[in-house]
């Protein structure tokens, strides 16, 4: 389209194991439950996290639930509803709203993997 800028994507910096951090592109986007090969079409890369807090699941959570002390593939993503970014862990099934996604508290970034 002419005239138009292309959107940019906002961008988390989150705290790696040392004194390093990790700056994260968000997808413009909230997503709902995306496989691995869904998520890659989005952006060419996949993020790692362990799950830190597996405590207190919500009583209207309805889908899988993160284990805590497991690695997962995640997306993180600007909550348009929550006003926050959210971890999104890929290849979980979750309902509306929140489909698979959860508080950043829970989980910490470890790796990203670029495919290129």
């Amino acid at each position: 389209m002419l005239g138009r800028k292309p959107a940019v994507a906002p961008t988390l910096a989150l705290p790696l194991l040392s004194d390093e951090i990790l700056y994260l592109h968000l997808m413009p986007h909230e997503v709902a439950n995306l496989t691995l090969a869904e998520a890659t079409r989005h952006a060419p890369f996949i993020e790692y996290a362990r799950c830190l807090d597996a405590s207190q699941r919500p009583g209207n959570h309805a889908g899988d639930w993160p284990e805590e002390g497991q690695f997962y593939p995640v997306r993180v993503v600007e909550s348009h509803l929550e006003g926050m970014p959210l971890v999104h862990v890929l290849g979980f099934h979750g309902e509306a709203p929140y489909y698979n996604a959860y508080a950043p508290h829970r989980f910490e970034l470890l790796y990203t993997v670029w495919l290129n």
